[in-house]
């Protein structure tokens, strides 16, 4: 009697395991862009403003100096290093690589206008969905020449913003915003907090444009650090990495302490695009020295747990950053409490940590029983043009 063997299974793509590194870095920077976004949607000086107490001063230039113009570069770098995974991905599934990155940019571009009309006109959803097709053109270029090109969009910027300090030196102090009228548009009914929001989503877009070959550059440096696969093989990195916290925190803090005295005082509005030139060249020093410290403090025994918590938060990121903005707008705008422009610096701050904290445990909750968040899930089926599983 002979033997029947089974019919062969039909092969299916294995996924790539995730990697921990990207989702702890990720959820760290999350805590950041609370930190910043907070200042517009509570401040209508946007943490620029005079404040009336010394703890409030203090408060917002320990922003200015520590998180400022950091955080955002570490999520452009992760995006960049993701770019090199989908297309890894992409080579796997022997699927069409253009068609995916094309829908999933168009996917984030409709988010981000969705979110920048209805909860926060500071949106970056819209700038990573433009600049990822410039990306996308790049994504031939060799680490060396990614590097290289993103020194260079540094410094034509700090070029240009420096040039416009120094014309600033000349002229009056910038007069400051109506703070009366800019609060009782976001205290209004709904209709009105969206009118707020286009026009203040009219004004940010300027610095959205200005800063854009900033956070191309970080787009470039994650490609090239994908590419040599540095948080996928980071025990090889390592020493490089050390190197990177030893120089880059005495150089990032240097420049943040120079950036906040131009921008927070005691010097004049007049100084704040030298600052702002100043910080455009030495954050990413001090970005570099966050996520690096950060990537060696998650290879100690306490660090594994403070990572778990992290990548958790990390692997629904977007959703994290989406919530971040609507529970931000029920309590400032006319949505809820209507509370903006009423409540003190060191109180908005205290209750982001609050906010961070709760996210941080919903996530691990999450987590356990999903393989992604809400928005993950939405995003994944449109890149993947079918149903996410």
């Amino acid at each position: 009697m002979t033997e029947r063997t089974a019919p062969a299974a039909p092969e299916v793509p294995v996924s790539a395991p995730r990697i921990r590194d990207v989702d702890a870095l990720r959820g760290f920077a999350l805590l950041g862009i609370l930190l910043v976004n907070v200042q517009v949607m509570a401040d209508p000086y946007m943490g620029q403003g005079p404040y009336h107490s010394v703890g409030e001063r203090v408060a917002a230039w320990l922003v200015t100096a520590l998180v400022s113009s950091k955080f955002y570069l570490l999520f452009a770098f992760l995006f960049g290093y993701s770019f090199t995974l989908q297309a890894r991905s992409a080579e796997r599934d022997e699927a069409g690589f253009a068609g995916r990155q094309l829908r999933r940019l168009l996917c984030l571009f409709v988010l981000g206008v969705a979110h920048a009309v209805l909860l926060f006109p500071g949106d970056i959803l819209m700038t990573y969905a433009v600049l990822g097709l410039v990306l996308f053109a790049a994504r031939g270029l060799a680490p060396r020449r990614a590097m290289c090109g993103a020194v260079g969009l540094v410094v034509a910027l700090a070029v240009l913003l420096l040039g416009s300090g120094l014309l600033a030196l000349s002229t009056t102090d910038t007069p400051a915003p109506e703070a009366a009228i800019v609060t009782a548009a976001h205290g209004g009914d709904p209709v009105s907090v969206v009118h707020a929001n286009l026009r203040q989503w009219h004004e940010l877009l300027a610095g959205d444009v200005l800063y854009a070959p900033h956070i191309l550059a970080a787009f470039l440096v994650g490609l090239a650090a994908g590419k040599r696969r540095l948080l996928a093989e980071f025990g090889r990195y390592r020493a490089q990495t050390k190197r990177l916290v030893t120089y880059g925190l005495p150089l990032g803090l240097a420049g943040a302490l120079c950036s906040a005295l131009c921008r927070n005082g005691p010097l004049d509005a007049r100084w704040y695009d030298i600052g702002a030139a100043v910080g455009v060249v030495t954050a990413p020093a001090l970005t570099a020295a966050y996520g690096c410290g950060l990537l060696l403090l998650l290879r100690t025994r306490h660090g594994r747990r403070i990572g778990t918590v992290l990548a958790a938060a990390g692997r629904m990121a977007l959703t994290n950053y989406l919530t971040q903005s609507l529970v931000m707008a029920l309590v400032f705008t006319g949505y809820g409490l209507a509370l903006y422009g009423r409540v003190g610096m060191v109180a908005v701050l205290a209750g982001c940590f609050v906010l961070y904290a709760a996210q941080l445990a919903l996530s691990v909750w999450l987590m356990r029983r999903f393989r992604r968040g809400p928005v993950e899930r939405l995003l994944h089926t449109v890149t993947r043009g079918r149903s996410a599983v």
